[in-house]
C-alpha cells in the first residue's frame, strides 16, 4: 500500500472514531426525565369535561401491562366527555418524545372526526384555570391520528385550540394543519418527538420533521383564551402545561419522555 492510501486510511479511522466518541458523548450528556413512570398516574392530574379538576370518571386513564391507556369501558356513551391528563409542571424549551398506538374500538356516541384519533397538548393553561365545562385546555395541540386501513391520514398534524401560529412570516389562523408525514394503520406503535426552543416548534416522527412553525400565541377572538389573557397570561407563549387526550378511540402511551434544552 502506498504512502498516500496508507495516510487515507488513518484519516478515515480517525474520523470514525471521532463520530463514534461524538456520539457516545452526546448520549452520555442527554438526559432524559421519564413523565410516565410505567406504574402508576404519579406525576399527572386528569380533567374531564364536566367533572372537576382530579375525578378520573370511569378510570379513564389508567395503567395497565406498563402501559399509560385511555380506556372507555365504563363508558356507555361518550357524552361529550373529552378528558386531558396534564403532567404536574410546565415546560419551556425541551424535546419531547411519545410513543402510541390506538387500539379496539370507537365507544358510542364519539364523533366521527374523532375515531383513531388523540393528541399531545403543549404550551397549553394550567388544568386548574380550565371550567368544569371546557373541553380543551387553549395550547398547542400535536394532533396524533390513525389511518382508517385505506388512503392518507397523516399524524403529528397541528391543531391550535385557543392559538394561532406563524408559518412562513404569515399568522396561521385555520384549526388544523396537516403535517407531511406517512399515514400509520393498524395498531403499530409510532414515535412522535416535539421539540420546542423558545418560540419555534416542530413536529417529528419517526426521525422525520413533519411539520414546523413559530410565534405560538393565545387567540384574541377565542373568549377562553381572552379570560386568560385578562386573568395575567402573556399573549405570546414560551412554554406551558403538557397533556395527553383523550378523544373517545382507545389509544396506549409506552413512553412519556423529556430532554430539557438550555433556555
Amino acid at each position: 500500500m502506498t504512502s498516500v492510501r496508507i495516510a487515507a486510511a488513518s484519516l478515515v479511522s480517525l474520523l470514525i472514531a471521532a463520530t463514534c466518541l461524538a456520539a457516545e458523548d452526546q448520549g452520555k450528556q442527554e438526559k432524559w426525565i421519564q413523565l410516565f413512570n410505567g406504574k402508576d398516574l404519579t406525576g399527572w392530574k386528569v380533567k374531564i369535561c364536566g367533572h372537576e379538576l382530579g375525578d378520573n370518571f370511569g378510570n379513564t386513564f389508567r395503567v395497565e401491562d406498563g402501559l399509560l391507556k385511555v380506556c372507555y369501558d365504563a363508558y356507555e356513551k361518550f357524552g361529550g366527555k373529552f378528558g386531558h391528563i396534564f403532567y404536574d409542571k410546565p415546560f419551556s424549551n425541551y424535546r419531547l418524545r411519545v410513543e402510541y398506538r390506538f387500539v379496539g374500538k370507537q365507544v358510542p356516541g364519539g364523533p366521527g372526526w374523532a375515531r383513531r384519533n388523540s393528541g399531545i397538548m403543549i404550551h397549553g393553561q394550567s388544568p386548574e384555570s380550565m371550567g368544569k365545562n371546557q373541553k380543551f385546555p387553549a395550547s398547542i395541540e400535536v394532533q396524533l391520528l390513525g389511518g382508517s386501513g385505506s388512503g392518507k391520514r397523516p399524524t403529528a398534524n397541528l391543531c391550535t385550540p385557543g392559538t394561532n401560529v406563524v408559518m412562513d412570516g404569515k399568522l396561521v389562523t385555520r384549526h388544523v394543519t396537516n403535517s407531511t408525514s406517512k399515514t400509520y394503520h393498524g395498531e403499530q406503535w409510532v414515535t412522535v418527538e416535539v421539540e420546542a426552543r423558545g418560540n419555534s416548534i416542530k413536529h417529528v416522527v419517526e426521525g422525520e420533521t413533519v411539520l414546523a412553525y413559530t410565534d405560538p400565541q393565545l387567540d384574541e377572538k377565542d373568549g377562553g383564551a381572552r379570560k386568560l389573557m385578562e386573568a395575567g397570561q402573556k399573549k405570546m407563549l414560551t412554554g406551558g402545561s403538557i397533556s395527553l387526550q383523550s378523544e373517545s378511540h382507545p389509544v396506549e402511551f409506552r413512553k412519556v419522555e423529556m430532554l430539557k434544552l438550555p433556555d
